[in-house]
């Protein structure tokens, strides 16, 4: 008897997804738990895996189809994998297929993009690779995501000849991810009143107590002490003492929160993602770091959960990962405010009527002036300023 395969339950703010990968085609063979399918969402791509030992009877919603969420996506036999060619003898065709003259492989490999599935045209859109360049490893010799993925790896081969004077061009289609970050970027700079106020700071004392503690806390804490972790910390004393910093816009109300969940923007190759670090006034050093790790990692593989990326009072991002020397941050609604950090960079500075070379980090804050008064913002940062350039006062909560 089939079973139903359902898309997974999507929270309240996930109106539906895509279908990208079909790992799994009918007939073929699938172990419990193994996973079938991918759905791409504006926030995460999802895992679909097999209910049991069994085959897919019937495949409903092909890649490219949107999905809702516990919507009905494929047909499931448990233990009915010979309904096609058995495995072992898939093998036997498939490698007699190879020890051929290799034309029907060539043929194969040579298909135009327009002939392969959704997941794979998009794949080889976006990367440039021609579908020619890539040796299929799916039934049939046919190409899959994978394929196109590990071709990327292979070392480039240099041309002999590049031709003069062409124009290139391609068009791909945005992912629900970028699409949505569009969304949130436009709509907060169009429905907020958006202001930015900068500071510097100085990162001496930071780096000088960094360099004479990081072997011992990584050694203790088997995490490696970097500066988010500084940033975190005095982003949330910061918001102790300014709660509208902390607070968000919803209609008419203003909603101030009782606690201090800080999301840290994270790069990925899907694009810009914000886990969540919960409760951030309770963790210490060493838990601020873990948590961050652990998230960049997941977002590198694309595990982060919806749960994860969900809710936060105040956002940190930190363009100077990538040189960025100063730069204005967009709010992440409904949040009223986020920090931006930047490169450290050493300069010429009067200290005491003297000029000292230091090394000075610029810092942005963004906020929304219908709640956050000039005022505040400005207090809020030199807050933060004040807290890294004595980091003790941080640490002992003075």
């Amino acid at each position: 008897m089939a079973t139903q395969i359902k898309a997974p339950v999507f929270p309240e703010s996930v109106a539906d997804g895509t279908i990208a990968t079909w790992h799994k085609q009918v007939g073929e063979s699938v172990s419990r738990d193994e996973v079938i399918c991918d759905i791409e969402t504006d926030k995460v791509v999802l895992e679909v895996v097999a209910p049991a030992d069994g085959s897919l009877v019937a495949i409903i919603k092909n890649e490219g189809d949107t999905v809702l969420s516990d919507e009905v996506i494929a047909q499931f036999e448990e233990g009915a994998a010979g309904t096609q060619a058995a495995p072992a003898e898939a093998k036997v065709e498939q490698a007699s297929a190879k020890t051929e003259a290799g034309a029907a492989a060539v043929v194969e490999r040579s298909q135009p993009v327009q002939d392969q599935a959704p997941a794979v045209r998009k794949a080889l859109t976006e990367t440039g690779i021609a579908a020619g360049d890539v040796s299929g490893t799916g039934r049939g010799g046919r190409i899959t995501k994978e394929d196109v993925a590990n071709h990327q790896t292979k070392p480039a081969v240099t041309p002999l000849s590049v031709a003069v004077g062409e124009r290139v061009e391609k068009r791909v289609p945005m992912t629900r991810l970028r699409k949505r970050v569009a969304e949130r970027l436009l709509d907060a700079t169009q429905s907020t009143a958006m202001l930015t106020t900068f500071n510097e700071v100085n990162m001496k004392p930071v780096m000088e107590m960094r360099k004479q503690y990081k072997d011992m806390f990584e050694k203790r804490h088997g995490a490696r002490l970097g500066f988010m972790s500084f940033f975190v910390k005095a982003a949330t004393e910061a918001l102790k003492r300014f709660p509208a910093v902390n607070a968000s816009i919803d209609g008419d109300d203003i909603v101030y929160h009782g606690f201090y969940d800080i999301g840290v923007a994270v790069s990925s190759e899907r694009g810009l993602v914000v886990p969540v670090l919960r409760d951030t006034d309770r963790m210490n050093y060493a838990e601020v770091e873990n948590g961050i790790g652990a998230y960049a990692a997941k977002a590198r593989a694309g595990k982060l959960s919806i749960e994860e990326m969900t809710g936060g009072t105040f956002t940190i991002t930190n363009g100077g990962t990538f040189g960025s020397l100063l730069s204005t941050p967009i709010l992440n609604t409904p949040q009223t405010a986020i920090l931006g950090m930047h490169k450290i960079q050493e300069r010429p500075m009067a200290v005491n009527g003297q000029v000292e070379i230091l090394p000075m980090m610029y810092l942005a804050l963004s906020y929304d002036h219908r709640l956050i008064d000039g005022k505040e913002a400005v207090q809020f940062l030199v807050t933060i300023k004040e807290l890294l350039e004595e980091p003790a006062k941080l640490i002992l909560d003075l």
